[in-house]
């Protein structure tokens, strides 16, 4: 069964015939070579997987949406009452959500008052290197959703989750416009990836580290 075939030969499956130029095997390599990864592939788009020679559009659409869908499963692997209380759960939770995007997106997790999972929103998307997060649409997702109290989340593309001067600012407008309205931050977690992170962890924490 597909447990016991090694990569190269699943994707083989998937690209099927191959091209006249390009043999079914041979693009399956090409395709981990240049990937250089699995989880680095889980980013790319259809205009990645066209560069490697011998896969075309139609193709290329199609490992783009196994892909997308692999990602799929993994944020959905979680029931929506997940107890997030501590950071390693919301970076658990969040990191398929994050881990192929090429821009900030920051999210609302929504809380009842033993910090299981309500839901979470999406508040905001930016580019490469800003994002937009406001503590009014923060707290409007968490007012929405009756939420007692509420982890704020975003993602650097970076993957080095060091918080920046403006993601300190930000924390404390939130932590401040939570007390206003009566719902509890309980942090603010940046989401990386544990191989670009100066700590190894691929998260950074306001609450742990003492600034909420």
């Amino acid at each position: 069964g597909p447990r016991a075939l090694m990569d190269a030969e699943l994707f083989e499956l998937l690209i099927g015939a191959g091209s006249r130029t390009s043999s079914a095997q041979q693009v399956s390599h090409a395709l981990i070579e240049q990937a250089g990864s699995l989880a680095e592939m889980a980013r790319w788009e259809s205009a990645d997987f066209e560069r490697v020679n011998g896969l075309g559009p139609a193709k290329a659409a199609e490992l783009a949406a196994a892909m997308e869908l692999a990602r799929r499963i993994r944020e959905r692997d979680h029931d929506p009452g997940d107890k997030l209380d501590t950071p390693t759960k919301v970076w658990s939770r969040l990191e398929p959500l994050s881990s192929s995007l090429s821009v900030e997106k920051c999210w609302v997790l929504c809380l009842n008052r033993r910090n299981r999972l309500i839901t979470i929103q999406e508040v905001s998307s930016g580019t490469a290197t800003s994002s937009l997060l406001h503590p009014r649409e923060v707290f409007r997702q968490a007012l929405r959703y009756a939420a007692p109290a509420a982890i704020v989340a975003h993602n650097h593309p970076s993957g080095d989750p060091s918080p920046s001067s403006a993601d300190r600012a930000v924390t404390r407008q939130l932590v401040e416009a939570g007390r206003v309205i009566g719902v509890e931050l309980l942090d603010h977690v940046i989401i990386g990836r544990p191989e670009s992170d100066p700590t190894g962890k691929g998260w950074f924490s306001f609450g742990e580290a003492g600034l909420i």
